[in-house]
């Protein structure tokens, strides 16, 4: 396959998996509405693992990869194991919006891991944008009152930290694999017995685990939310990451806020207030001029594979 159309394929993959995580993100909203955390975790985290083994069995594709170092399935554990009860726990104190705004800060972190643990060489004109990009987030949390709490805000940076170490870990590991899908369901399998245990002790404490009146449209935004969050948008990404370096994949991240704002602008019905609205015209600007000027800073990497283009 000529180079030209390899990078547009892997553009494409990382650009559907933040279209997937914006959107998921919004549904997760409704479902963690009448679900609690981390029960809805473990009902997404079921039907995406339904989905990807009935994709593998229709392609005939064996489930364990035994060339895979046994580590890259445990990182399942920290994401989207920890990773996302912290950030389904911080969604009942935020709006989809802010939640969506607030994962944006994963790139920047992403960057730093990468230049420090796999020798990323990360160009000083990307750091400044994404820098930029984190100003206005920080306007968009100014006034956390109108949009949720310092606890939900806390817990939410708390899952973004565990992403950005996974991704830095998964980069280094994944050359072991020969599948994606493999790697995404050992992982997903990590995780869901985690968020099992997870549920299993809040259970024996006495807290709710599973109210008696979740209606329809609770249950298919669960089940709809880990189709989107979990299944599609984890096989897309390890697609675009096997090829590229992680601070370069770690920049589809910046479109995320662009997919999860509308979506909770459109289907949620949530405002944000002038200095909110300011805060996201900055973070957008900044990542319209990533976008713009491509992604070859980032791309001048050490690390081994072809480098993501902007054409």
């Amino acid at each position: 396959m000529p180079a030209t159309i390899s990078h547009r394929r892997t553009a494409l993959a990382l650009t559907l998996a933040a279209t997937c995580w914006g959107l998921g993100t919004v549904v997760s909203k409704r479902a963690v509405a009448e679900l609690p955390p981390l029960t809805l975790l473990s009902v997404q985290l079921g039907a995406s693992l339904t989905l990807l083994l009935s994709l593998m069995r229709v392609r005939g594709l064996p489930i364990r990869d035994r060339g895979a170092s046994p580590l890259l399935g445990r990182l399942g554990v920290l994401n989207p194991g920890l990773a996302y009860a912290l950030g389904l726990l911080g969604l009942v104190y935020i709006t989809a919006s802010l939640s969506v705004m607030l994962w944006a800060i994963e790139p920047l972190a992403i960057l730093f891991l990468a230049a420090w643990f796999l020798h990323e060489r990360i160009g000083p004109a990307l750091v400044a944008l994404s820098l930029v990009a984190i100003g206005g987030m920080l306007l968009v949390i100014y006034q956390p009152g109108t949009t949720g709490t310092a606890l939900g805000v806390a817990l939410t940076i708390g899952g973004v930290a565990c992403c950005a170490t996974y991704t830095v870990l998964t980069r280094r590991l994944l050359v072991t694999a020969d599948s994606t899908a493999q790697v995404v369901v050992a992982q997903q399998a990590h995780a869901l017995i985690f968020a099992f245990v997870l549920v299993a002790a809040v259970w024996l404490v006495g807290g709710s685990v599973l109210p008696p009146d979740v209606s329809v449209a609770g249950w298919a935004s669960a089940i709809g939310s880990g189709v989107l969050y979990y299944g599609l948008a984890y096989w897309l990404y390890l697609f675009g990451l096997r090829s590229v370096p992680a601070s370069v994949a770690a920049l589809s991240f910046y479109l995320i806020p662009l997919f999860g704002v509308a979506g909770g602008f459109a289907f949620l019905g949530e405002r944000f207030g002038p200095t909110q609205w300011v805060g996201v015209v900055i973070v957008l600007v900044a990542i319209a001029t990533i976008l713009w000027r491509g992604i070859e800073p980032a791309a001048r990497a050490t690390t081994t594979g072809p480098a993501l283009s902007a054409d």
